[in-house]
């Protein structure tokens, strides 16, 4: 493969977000779905809603989410639509729990350890899909960004589940943290080829806002507070290509507080994910950097 362009700027702001969407020179048509992470509450790093309205709302969007596998406070259709409400935004976008009236099974080709991802059934509303991704570490990644976003998030919650055991049946939550951790990684590589598959690789643009670096996922209702200090915005039409560039700019930074989140990502073995997505050409892992003022 070629390298992907990746865009990238220092500056986190609504304005700055806007600018590197349209730096992508690709415009989402029909119901656009924009997955974000709605964010366990008792957290507070999940992107905010003042940070992505302009955006949500150029892109006439609909904020995305689906339920959780294990037990909080976004585990239950009503408890998670209070939750879009309690962290507002359910007040700067139309919202759409897509698994709230059950799931639907997408074709997994060629996968390592999926034949089948069960998705929101939702997701067949929607034309064209912006992965919106708060880029940080993650307790069983080892860091969230796109490939995660695309693979737990659109999963429905009995998706999750299936995800975390690699496709085989689990019936008790604490399955899902005993099975194979790299199969795990790799399953969700094999989620990320389904829904890619199911809208069209060209429907779909991939934007990591690396700011509150935590090494906990914004699913935490107690993270660490970050150790370093933000980065900027990453975007990309390669889901591989952007989540190979964060990694490599939290490698990269001179601030030491990169320490923890690298021992988390190299401690969860997280860029196996990037390795098996781009085992299954859903991207590349080269890819050449372009700066907005």
């Amino acid at each position: 493969m070629e390298k992907a362009k990746v865009y990238f700027t220092r500056t986190i702001t609504p304005e700055s977000l806007v600018k590197i969407y349209e730096a992508l020179g690709r415009e989402l048509k029909g119901k656009v779905a924009v997955k974000i992470s709605t964010g366990e509450p008792g957290g507070h790093n999940f992107l905010q809603p003042s940070l992505i309205a302009p955006l949500v709302d150029k892109l006439h969007g609909t904020i995305v989410e689906c339920n959780t596998a294990y037990e909080g406070r976004r585990n239950t259709s009503e408890a998670h639509w209070q939750t879009f409400k309690d962290h507002g935004f359910a007040a700067i976008a139309p919202c759409d729990l897509m698994d709230e009236e059950g799931d639907m099974a997408l074709t997994v080709r060629n996968g390592r350890q999926l034949k089948e991802n069960y998705v929101g059934s939702h997701l067949s509303r929607y034309d064209s899909m912006l992965v919106l991704s708060h880029f940080k570490g993650h307790a069983m990644g080892g860091f969230g960004g796109a490939l995660k976003n695309i693979a737990i998030g659109v999963a429905s919650a009995r998706g999750k589940g299936h995800i975390h055991c690699n496709g085989k049946p689990f019936t008790k939550f604490e399955d899902m943290f005993t099975a194979d951790h790299d199969s795990f990684l790799e399953s969700m590589a094999d989620a990320d080829s389904s829904v890619m598959d199911y809208l069209g690789q060209k429907n779909m643009a991939y934007i990591n806002v690396a700011n509150r670096l935590s090494i906990d996922c914004d699913c935490d209702a107690h993270p660490h507070d970050p150790e370093m200090a933000d980065i900027g915005i990453f975007a990309s039409l390669d889901p591989v290509a952007v989540d190979q560039a964060c990694v490599d700019a939290v490698y990269n930074s001179p601030d030491p507080g990169k320490a923890s989140l690298i021992e988390r990502m190299e401690s969860l073995n997280g860029i196996h994910t990037v390795e098996a997505a781009a085992a299954l050409m859903l991207g590349t892992r080269a890819y050449e950097i372009e700066e907005l003022d």
